[in-house]
């Protein structure tokens, strides 16, 4: 029988440097230097890139004889904002009708300090950080900025997106935005790193968070625009009341001095993607959270990553609660999947431990076919794992409030499961060199392993030496002792709704097989893998809650030109260079569409549709570029129209507000503003038909 975990250990640092192509900035503020100090997985667990790379080779030898040239020239595009001649255009439309939903000419990969779209489309600024949406908020004054402003404005480096439908209110919809994190250097002028004031902290808590904001469509021109003081403009903040629910609230581990019961929790932070829940509401993925915490020392903080001196923005001077030498718990009270009923300002946003505590990329959910939900997530760093909760009861269906109520309990009860992948090739096959396998196939199956199950009668954990409270708080450390496979920066997972297929979009590991770092293998095609990768998984018997699955590798991304790319068997001189995917999300015609975040190709980050059934399956085509140091977060694709948040634009090493390395969305003498940027077809038809 394994011993108890240990709880306590010390933290060591490292000498690591960034990883290219991404600011200090961006890994200062986003993720507290997440790729500069060792991955907090220290298990032996067996590493994705061990499954997968041979199996990649495989298809890669089959499929490299056609060659792009588009990404040889992404390093000197310059300015370039159109798409690529009509010329290139004819020449690859002679070979055969592009997907339905893809049918735009691609853009060209550039660095324009813009948000580049196709020839035909249009596009508008939705909504920017500052603009006030609730009553009473004063218009954005950058140089007199107040905590009590923001808590009215639009919130600060806007990622996930969700658009709700608002019965009654013909042309208008509800748009939730996550507001990740702060970049005081970009927002504060003179700002001094060392010694922030109170006043920049408060208005940093302000800016976290998420906002709920009615915007209403412009008939004539395709444009969205905010409907200012709606009653269901809702502002959730680092200082909103939140309730924890699920097995592990009221555990001891989630409670603190100012909240004794461990059941009430103030804000949420560093929310990445989330989802919609069929019941109407929004889940929103806290992430890179230990970034605000200071004092650790815990070998459960470890393998957070949670640092022992001061925090990059020291707000453990202004609020105890982010020192854990004096607040130890308060730091498990982050990191859940939170839900927010954006029909309901006056409900308080709820953290779901059912669903583990880890750096979630987001949460998306699909039902069962008897109507229970089952939510995907990936833990959002270097060899850690991926997951999925199946839950227990059906939601219900209709609008009352006992309806209401009884479907905001649906993520308190079921199981939450790790995924451990297995390729199907002798692993003396898998050498890392990419020799195809004797197979010739690079695939191979995986299961879910339970880790814990919750009922209204309490929980019960499925790992040995941790309590059910345990699991549901360390839940990293769940996957490590059930053997669950490590991957390459897991990001978001989403069900195609046509297919039930499940896509994992894993960004890049740049230290796979650096060191003693595990190598490539069957679920991880490169060494050193700085570009990303996407999985295809298929639940047996296509059952959401089923614990056996398949999985193949659907796209490997890169260059083109380099035979380790793979696009899901199409043509490679068709398609678009990618580095980098993030964030997926599906058209209504069954297209993945991914923007990314980190382009290693030396060109902007953007937007991307691919197709992902028929004979144009693995068709890739970039549909927008975003400005200098910006990610591309979000995406929305609708039928007549394409939102994506722009995240940090500017961020780039040694920017500042009084020296920008951006003037975007409004130009020279501006600060820089994170924004939701709307796009749509000039003659008013759908995407990419």
């Amino acid at each position: 029988m394994r011993t108890r975990l240990p709880l306590i250990s010390a933290h060591h640092g490292s000498n690591e440097s960034h990883p290219g192509g991404r600011s200090a900035l961006t890994c200062r503020f986003r993720c507290g230097d997440a790729c500069f100090h060792p991955a907090p997985n220290t298990s032996a667990n067996p590493y994705v890139g061990d499954v997968i790379a041979t199996a990649l080779s495989r298809r890669s030898m089959m499929r490299a004889a056609a060659v792009v040239t588009v990404a040889a020239a992404a390093g000197t595009a310059g300015t370039v904002v159109t798409a690529p001649s009509a010329e290139a255009a004819a020449a690859a439309a002679a070979k055969g009708r592009a997907a339905r939903g893809l049918r735009f000419t691609p853009v060209a990969p550039n660095t324009a300090d813009t948000v580049t779209i196709p020839a035909g489309y249009s596009q508008n600024v939705v909504v920017r950080w500052g603009e006030p949406i609730l009553r009473g908020a004063p218009a954005f004054d950058p140089d007199r900025q107040t905590a009590a402003a923001q808590a009215g404005q639009f919130g600060y480096n806007n990622d996930f997106l969700a658009l709700l439908p608002l019965p009654g209110e013909r042309g208008r919809q509800v748009l939730v935005a996550n507001h990740e994190y702060t970049d005081e250097v970009l927002m504060f002028r003179g700002y001094d790193a060392a010694n922030p004031t109170r006043e920049q902290v408060e208005i940093a808590w302000a800016a976290h968070g998420l906002s709920a904001v009615v915007v209403e469509e412009n008939k004539r021109n395709g444009a969205l625009t905010v409907v200012p003081r709606h009653h269901l403009n809702r502002r959730v903040t680092a200082t909103t009341v939140f309730r924890l629910t699920g097995p592990a609230a009221g555990s001891d581990l989630l409670k603190t001095s100012a909240d004794p019961t461990g059941r009430k929790v103030l804000g949420t932070l560093n929310n990445c993607s989330g989802g919609t829940t069929p019941w109407g509401t929004t889940l929103h993925g806290e992430e890179n959270f230990n970034q605000y915490f200071a004092g650790a020392g815990r070998a459960t903080d470890k393998r957070y990553g949670i640092g022992t001196g001061a925090s990059e923005r020291k707000w453990e001077r202004f609020d105890k609660r982010f020192d854990v030498a004096q607040e130890p718990n308060e730091v498990h009270r982050f990191g859940y999947v939170v839900e927010l009923d954006p029909y309901d300002p006056s409900a308080a946003p709820r953290k779901h431990t059912a669903l583990g505590r880890f750096k979630h990329e987001g949460a998306t959910v699909r039902l069962t076919h008897d109507g229970r939900p089952v939510v995907y997530s990936g833990d959002d760093e270097r060899f850690d794992y991926f997951y999925k909760f199946v839950g227990s009861k059906r939601m219900k269906h209709g609008s009352g409030r006992a309806v209401r109520e009884h479907n905001l309990s649906r993520l308190d009860e079921g199981t939450l499961y790790v995924a451990r992948l297995t390729g199907d090739s002798p692993a003396l096959e898998i050498d890392g060199t990419g020799k195809l396998p004797a197979d010739g196939e690079f695939d191979g199956s995986g299961e879910w392993i339970p880790l814990v199950t919750a009922t209204a009668k309490g929980a019960v954990s499925h790992v040995e030496g941790m309590t059910a409270d345990e699991v549901c708080v360390f839940t990293r450390l769940a996957g490590d002792e059930v053997g669950a496979t490590k991957m390459d920066r897991p990001e978001d997972i989403e069900p195609n709704p046509h297919s039930g297929k499940v896509y994992v979009a894993l960004t890049n590991n740049t230290n796979r097989g650096v060191g003693t770092n595990a190598p490539a293998d069957e679920a991880n095609p490169r060494n050193a893998n700085k570009h990303g990768h996407i999985l295809e998984l298929s639940e047996r018997w296509n059952r959401a809650d089923s614990t056996r699955f398949a999985w193949t590798l659907f796209l490997v991304a890169g260059d083109p030109q380099d035979p380790a790319t793979y696009f899901a068997g199409f043509p490679k001189d068709d398609v678009s260079p990618i580095s980098c995917p993030d964030n997926v999300a599906f058209d209504p015609h069954g297209n993945l569409w991914i923007s990314t975040d980190g382009n290693q190709l030396g060109s902007h980050d953007g937007l991307f549709g691919v197709a992902t059934k028929g004979e144009r399956r693995g068709e890739l085509k970039q549909f927008l570029t975003v400005p200098t140091g910006a990610e591309t977060c979000g995406p929305l694709v609708q039928e007549r129209r394409v939102l994506v948040a722009v995240q940090h634009p500017g961020e780039i090493s040694g920017a500042s507000v009084e020296t920008p390395a951006s003037t975007w969305p409004d130009g020279p003498g501006k600060i820089v503003r994170p924004a939701v940027v709307a796009v749509w077809r000039k003659d008013g038809g759908g995407i990419g038909v």
